[in-house]
């Protein structure tokens, strides 16, 4: 079982690190294994649980950005790109190509206001239309900087006829449809967790604990507050790395650096269970325009359907909540793709929203925001004697590319060389993953014959932790074990593993991160009681602990995501 409070005693006992790195969403993460992988000891703090923040409000998608192309940003389509190939490679447990369609409604429309875009004279008073010019160009482009690795299918066009043969619920006054291919992530926290795992597995010297808040910093020294004791650890950096995403400069602000470095915009998503949708989208993806002018997706995850997303200003992103406005806009921008859909609202089984860590911007529109990533850099003065690295921007699909180039930054400030590259080193359960299905079937059989489980509770292990099914598997069968009541397709030993060896310490790290069960509207009171009675024995909790954990994860339930567990309701 992970020992936490031995990691705390450490620390005590040893405050000097290399690096300190606050924050512990994909950023975070990320550079955490990018140092393991060098040998350079640190330590990464959370206030939270691990990619709990915007890291987890994607959109479930790994892509190369298309949009990206009208704004010019040539160089970061090609890094997205490659790092979404990686990821199809490194992550397959967790990565899956994603067929994507867009639904065409004009022929040469959009041209002038592209020509704006690339120029950076803004997209003009008036939304137009993208036509199937300016969507076969920047399709094309797409399909050229993939040429040399290409992994998936070049894009191809369909006739009305064709298209809505294929999806008859689309406009009947379309005039074609353009599919190509990105990827998808189905389990994106435990993606993060993962690289954490893998980090100190490389290098016992790089740690990492959730719960940990900052409190402040003078001279050498950084304050931190472990949020489970209540004790104050002293931390002794080299350097500090603000790996906060949205909250940079609110993290900033508690060591006294005033910065504005962060412009971030709200993004909500629903998750409905919707038949008539999930066929709808034919189990991938559809990519469309509001009126105005925005995009939005609505694609297929885990057995229901996943639509989004706003682009709303916002100042504070602890404030951030998907509204019933929100809501409303996106259950009618669905209809100008599928206008004779009918979803109630009973049919969301839940809403999340995260902020996009932007750069700060004037810009007028939002869209305009450009997504790509640098550091900031604020050297030592007369209050504090190391250097604060803030990594700022980025988007969740080029997390390896934003680690290794600050790596490279800090490995030279440390007066260290570079080791390994990241390019080729997989990722948690996606090590030794099957690569097609009779690899698939031996790695099963293999298994089953070793654990005595049968072919489909091996199955769905290997489809939730990659891998790591096999420490799983072998968990569970070293005592005995029986299926969840409430929840039958999971077993009381295996809720054990995850919370022994997952670096879980509340409930709700398991409800929403390293498991999908509340998001995919599961989660019911007599499963909540049922996981919380075998956290509170694998942890050892007292009654008392219990019993707060589950109206803490009631309340974060009700207040973030939508999800009422109140009686009667």
């Amino acid at each position: 079982m992970f020992d936490r409070q031995a990691i705390v005693d450490d620390i005590s006992s040893r405050p000097d690190v290399s690096v300190l790195i606050v924050g512990g969403g994909i950023n975070g993460a990320g550079l955490l294994r990018e140092l393991a992988l060098q040998g350079v000891d640190a330590l990464l703090v959370d206030k939270a649980d691990f990619c709990s923040g915007s890291s987890a409000a994607l959109s479930r998608m790994v892509h190369g950005g298309l949009r990206y192309l009208e704004f010019g940003e040539f160089r970061l389509v090609a890094e997205s790109l490659k790092d979404r190939n990686l990821l199809l490679r490194n992550a397959r447990h967790y990565v899956h190509p994603l067929k994507t369609t867009i639904p065409i409604f004009c022929r040469f429309s959009g041209i002038f206001g592209a020509i704006r875009k690339f120029l950076h004279l803004g997209a003009g008073k008036r939304p137009t239309s993208r036509g199937s010019l300016i969507v076969k160009m920047g399709l094309t482009f797409y399909d050229i900087l993939t040429r040399k690795n290409r992994v998936m299918p070049k894009h191809k066009f369909a006739s009305r006829r064709k298209s809505l043969a294929v999806r008859p619920m689309l406009p009947k006054d379309i005039v074609c449809t353009a599919t190509y291919y990105d990827a998808w992530v189905s389990y994106p926290e435990r993606l993060g967790l993962e690289l954490i795992l893998d980090a100190q597995a490389i290098y016992p010297e790089a740690r990492a604990l959730n719960y940990v808040s900052l409190q402040g910093a003078e001279g050498d020294t950084v304050l931190m507050r472990d949020e489970l004791s209540g004790k104050t650890l002293r931390i002794v950096p080299k350097v500090v790395v603000n790996a906060t995403g949205a909250w940079i400069d609110f993290t900033n602000r508690i060591i006294d650096l005033d910065t504005t470095l962060i412009g971030g915009t709200k993004g909500a998503h629903l998750v409905i269970d919707n038949d008539q949708l999930y066929e709808a989208l034919a189990d991938g993806m559809i990519y469309y325009e509001t009126p105005e002018g925005r995009v939005a997706i609505a694609m297929t995850w885990l057995g229901k359907s996943l639509i989004g997303s706003t682009d709303i200003r916002v100042d504070n992103p602890d404030d951030v909540r998907c509204t019933d406005d929100e809501v409303g806009y996106m259950l009618e921008s669905i209809r100008q793709v599928f206008p004779d859909l009918q979803i109630d609202r009973s049919q969301i089984v839940s809403r999340f929203s995260g902020v996009r860590p932007l750069q700060y911007s004037d810009a007028d529109a939002t869209v305009q925001v450009s997504r790509d990533h640098f550091c900031a850099v604020n050297e030592p003065d007369d209050h504090l004697s190391f250097p604060v690295y803030s990594m700022t921007g980025g988007k969740w699909t080029t997390f390896r590319a934003f680690a290794e180039q600050v790596a490279d930054t800090l490995l030279e400030r440390l007066d260290m060389e570079r080791r390994l590259a990241s390019d080729d080193v997989e990722i948690g359960g996606g090590r030794g993953f099957p690569e097609d299905d009779v690899a698939m079937r031996r790695w099963t059989s293999s298994l089953v014959e070793r654990t005595g489980l049968d072919k489909d509770r091996v199955d769905t292990l290997l489809q939730r932790y990659g891998t790591r099914a096999e420490h799983v598997a072998i968990f569970t069968t070293e005592a005995p074990d029986e299926p969840l009541k409430h929840h039958p397709t999971y077993t009381r030993r295996e809720i054990e593993f995850i919370v022994r060896h997952e670096r879980v310490v509340h409930i709700d790290d398991l409800l929403l991160r390293r498991t999908a069960i509340a998001l995919l509207g599961e989660l019911t009171r007599g499963l909540l009681a049922e996981l919380t009675e075998i956290a509170a024995g694998a942890c050892d909790w007292p009654e008392d602990r219990a019993n707060k954990e589950i109206c803490r994860a009631e309340a974060i339930l009700l207040d973030r995501f939508g999800i009422d567990l109140r009686p009667g309701l």
